[in-house]
């Protein structure tokens, strides 16, 4: 990059940055890339290439508490943090660092201010490479701070 001094309405100055030529020309190359990258791992096209859903999903990116679920029973003390992949109106589905064997999950979301559970059941366990997978759940149920007093501190 270089930059040169332009007079602007007179007497003032500004400074005007330019690429390189040889920058400029590599930029639609990154951007036709990035595009075709986009538009391989959009949800349309998914759902598309892999199998007819029923319904869309929403990709959408945020931190959830999850605490397994095991027989009528929290498991607080495994219990951890992870990062969200997509919602739908009856699940969700998120990323883990390696495969776990969790069958049904407290999924806890912050929602305006508060904490709101969800129990869900796994519904699949998909390999996503570089050891990463994606566990899909179904909702089951929202469940009630009330009924589970031990969910009622918890924040993320």
């Amino acid at each position: 990059m270089f930059a040169a001094l332009i007079p602007r309405f007179g007497k003032q100055m500004i400074e005007v940055r330019t690429m390189a030529f040889y920058v400029q020309k590599r930029i639609p190359e990154i951007q036709s890339f990035l595009l075709k990258f986009v538009n391989n791992h959009s949800n349309i096209a998914e759902s598309i290439a892999l199998y007819k859903r029923k319904e869309t999903r929403a990709r959408l990116n945020v931190v959830i508490l999850v605490i397994p679920y095991e027989d009528g029973k929290l498991h607080l003390d495994e219990g951890f943090t992870a990062v969200s992949k997509e919602f739908s109106t009856t699940g969700m589905s998120f990323i883990l660092p390696e495969p776990r064997g969790l069958d049904q999950v407290v999924i806890g979301l912050k929602f305006l201010g508060e904490m709101k559970f969800l129990l869900g059941r796994a519904v699949h366990l998909t390999p996503m490479g570089g050891g990463f997978y994606q566990l899909g759940l179904e909702f089951i149920e929202m469940l009630q701070p009330a009924d589970f007093p031990e969910l009622a501190g918890l924040t993320i």
